[in-house]
């Protein structure tokens, strides 16, 4: 007899999160931050991140997943002090480089992969920030913890939306392969009430999508997992997008409405 669930609270959310994940492949960061130093620029993520974070002049700041500091230095910007973490070393140097380039000298990194963050290393700070950083962590949970001890007022983390990567999903389903099955957002609000964490949740409002200067540009813009497709898969990517994008002839560059990001924002006050 099949045995039902009566309390949505004995729901095993973690094992869901985990069994989600048991094939995802790593990317190697290292090799993927020249390119993201590179095309970094502001979009409109960033202005909805920032409208929503609570910063003051006098906060300490844990970065989670920092990366080449695209989020890092205009915090860093606005605060005392933010502690960047990163499992990358070439992720840290050029967020370092970036700082230099802008004159900001109140960062320290930490070379650390997230889920072995803790307490104990890095002490009380005002504000924890887990920039695009969350999705594919495990043990999820335990790590969730360790961050809200660190936070002594609000911890922002935001993870994949239903319709992110929805480009990107649509040809890899057109070509039957998949290279990414993140959990959903539900699951990580579901695991943080669990925990005791009743977060808020809100939905950006992102309406600009990509737009490429060439088909080459729109290949390698970062979502797109080409180390891992072979030269066969490649240049089915390639054709995908000679048909999926649209040239628009007056700012000469490409475009598909479906390209744009999709996050999620779960905040709470400690």
């Amino acid at each position: 007899m099949k045995q039902c669930i009566t309390n949505p609270n004995e729901v095993d959310w973690v094992n869901f999160w985990a069994e989600r994940l048991e094939n995802k492949i790593d990317k190697n960061w290292d090799e993927a931050a020249p390119g993201f130093y590179k095309r970094t620029r502001k979009e409109d993520y960033q202005t909805a991140l920032f409208d929503k974070l609570i910063l003051y002049e006098n906060d300490v700041v844990l970065d989670v997943g920092c990366g080449e500091g695209s989020i890092t230095i205009p915090i860093a910007k606005q605060v005392k002090k933010v502690i960047g973490v990163d499992s990358s070393p070439k992720m840290l140097e050029y967020l370092e480089k970036r700082a230099k380039d802008n004159d900001v000298d109140n960062i320290e990194t930490i070379l650390k992969p997230i889920e072995d963050i803790t307490y104990d290393e890095i002490g009380d700070v005002d504000v924890v920030v887990c920039s695009r950083s969350l999705n594919g962590i495990v043990p999820i949970d335990k790590t969730l913890l360790e961050l809200d001890k660190i936070a002594n007022k609000y911890v922002f983390i935001t993870i994949f939306g239903p319709e992110n990567k929805k480009l990107e999903k649509d040809f890899e389903k057109e070509i039957g392969i998949k290279t990414e099955d993140f959990p959903d957002y539900d699951y990580f609000f579901n695991i943080l009430f669990n925990l005791g964490i009743y977060a808020n949740v809100e939905r950006f409002d992102l309406n600009n999508y990509k737009k490429y200067n060439s088909i080459d540009e729109a290949m390698d813009n970062g979502k797109f997992r080409i180390e891992l497709y072979d030269d066969g898969q490649k240049d089915l990517l390639r054709k995908y997008l000679q048909k999926a994008l649209t040239y628009d002839e007056e700012s000469k560059k490409y475009y598909n409405v479906k390209d744009k990001a999709d996050w999620i924002l779960i905040w709470w006050k400690k």
